[in-house]
């Protein structure tokens, strides 16, 4: 299976392959490359419906390029635990940073959520934060005001140092019921409207049918979320590496 960045004839059949609304495990079969090359590619480039092979060529050897150019100046890189490989893991942040700004989340935001979820301790100060982004302290300021507002992180003082910015396993279950909130709140202002429009016209019965629906689905994420709850603190299995012996 073939290593190192994409060609620009890659990137050419990846687009037609999106074209033809190929999965990417089959584009990345034609091309001999892992599915993830090409879902990091896609979603980092604008997604399935805007991606361009020349935009994405282009955009690759500006980062590439951006990249050089800062690494003299800038702070070294944190080392990788875990034996992990510091560019997979640099270019995997880039595909769920894109992941993040695709679901609506700002990019700074967006930034900061990633490298946040990707540290094993879950938490970062501000200086740290700007360190690893290469960002002004301001811009991680008001990225972090955005995410707290949003309840997708929480900050925290330990032992009278400086504060940290936490995304731990309960953010997420908080995320989701602050989500089957809002949504709920949404139903009920559409069927504030059902009266307001003239009950039995069209638009009214458009309010009151979006009215049901939205409770069904604020219901749903809400009852998943509780049921589901357990799962953010059930450490996986440890699987025994050693081969188990042939029973005579």
């Amino acid at each position: 299976m073939p290593g190192g960045r994409l060609t620009q004839q890659e990137r050419q059949q990846i687009a037609l392959g999106l074209a033809d609304g190929l999965a990417y495990a089959e584009i990345a079969r034609r091309l001999d490359r892992p599915t993830s090359t090409v879902t990091r590619e896609v979603m980092r480039n604008g997604g399935p419906t805007a991606y361009r092979a020349d935009l994405a060529h282009r955009a690759t050897e500006r980062r590439a390029h951006r990249r050089k150019q800062s690494a003299p100046r800038g702070a070294k890189a944190p080392v990788e635990r875990h034996g992990r490989d510091p560019e997979a893991v640099r270019e995997y942040e880039e595909t769920l940073t894109t992941v993040f700004i695709a679901s609506g989340t700002p990019k700074m935001m967006a930034r900061v959520m990633a490298c946040l979820t990707l540290t094993d301790s879950g938490s970062l100060t501000a200086a740290e934060l700007a360190q690893r982004l290469d960002v002004s302290p301001a811009s991680v300021s008001k990225a972090v005001a955005f995410l707290e507002s949003q309840g997708l992180i929480r900050r925290e003082r330990r032992e009278g140092r400086r504060e940290r910015y936490v995304v731990d396993d309960d953010i997420w279950h908080q995320s989701m019921m602050a989500s089957a909130l809002s949504t709920a709140q949404v139903a009920e202002t559409s069927r504030q409207g059902v009266d307001v429009m003239g009950r039995g016209t069209p638009a009214a019965t458009r309010l009151e049918n979006v009215a049901r629906y939205l409770d069904f689905i604020s219901e749903a994420i809400t009852r998943a979320a509780e049921q589901a709850r357990e799962v953010l603190y059930t450490k996986p299995e440890v699987r025994d590496t050693e081969p188990e012996q042939e029973q005579l």
